[in-house]
């Protein structure tokens, strides 16, 4: 799974937000791994720096094999309550996607990794 970071011209980027980015998305996302191909991040600020509320806005966009894109965004007051807030609105997604493509049987796709024979062992 590919994590790209891309900043408006109002968002400074730095290199301690893409970590924190990469590493939250890699741990929310961490059971979609097979089936996720790339995460776009989006940052913006809707009031070109100046002061206001709901003014940062986070659009993230999950690429999956085989299947259309899934695009989410939040508006926060501060760019990591986005990132955080869009990246639950992503799994919900992913989550309700997975459920429909589940029937009663088993998974119908690789959204969902299964366990292993060894975890059932267990």
């Amino acid at each position: 799974m590919n994590i790209q970071v891309n900043t408006d011209h109002n968002i400074k980027g730095s290199a301690e937000l893409n970590n924190y980015i990469e590493t939250s998305l890699a741990e929310s996302f961490a059971r979609f791994k097979v089936a996720i191909t790339r995460i776009e991040v989006h940052l913006s600020d809707e009031n070109a720096g100046k002061t206001g509320s709901n003014d940062k806005r986070c659009l993230l966009e999950a690429r999956i094999s085989h299947h259309q894109p899934i695009v989410v965004s939040h508006h926060a007051d501060t760019i990591h309550q986005a990132i955080d807030a869009a990246s639950d609105k992503l799994l919900r997604a992913l989550d309700n996607m997975a459920g429909k493509l589940t029937d009663r049987t088993g998974p119908k796709d690789l959204l969902v990794e299964t366990q292993t024979e060894n975890d059932e062992e267990e």
